[in-house]
């Protein structure tokens, strides 16, 4: 079915279907385990985000020189309730908060002695 619909010096034409949803599934969306979280729209924790980016920025983009101002970060948006607590290990440090590649430096020095 067509419809056309005249105005003053142009002219709309507008098709209208009708589609068949009788055998179509509902779509039910879930969020994602890991990697969504709530935006920091109050800015609880920007200062520690603009730390951890000038680190960045200062490193030429490497995240290993940045691992305590990262963990500052994880650690403000997991007290302000930005993020679900979760185990530093889990994150990628060691116990404690302590820096997983601090850890492995002292165990491998440790070892050549």
């Amino acid at each position: 079915m067509y419809l056309i619909i005249f105005r003053k010096e142009s002219f709309i034409i507008s098709a209208s279907m009708s589609v068949m949803t009788f055998g179509m599934k509902k779509f039910n969306p879930t969020a994602p385990d890991k990697g969504s979280f709530p935006l920091d729209h109050e800015g609880l924790c920007k200062k520690e985000m603009i730390k951890y980016m000038i680190c960045i920025n200062q490193n030429n983009r490497d995240n290993s020189a940045c691992r305590q101002q990262a963990k500052d970060y994880l650690s403000c948006r997991m007290e302000n309730n930005l993020m679900s607590r979760e185990e530093w290990p889990k994150l990628g440090f060691g116990e404690d908060g302590e820096d997983d590649s601090t850890t492995e430096k002292q165990k491998s020095g440790n070892k050549a002695n």
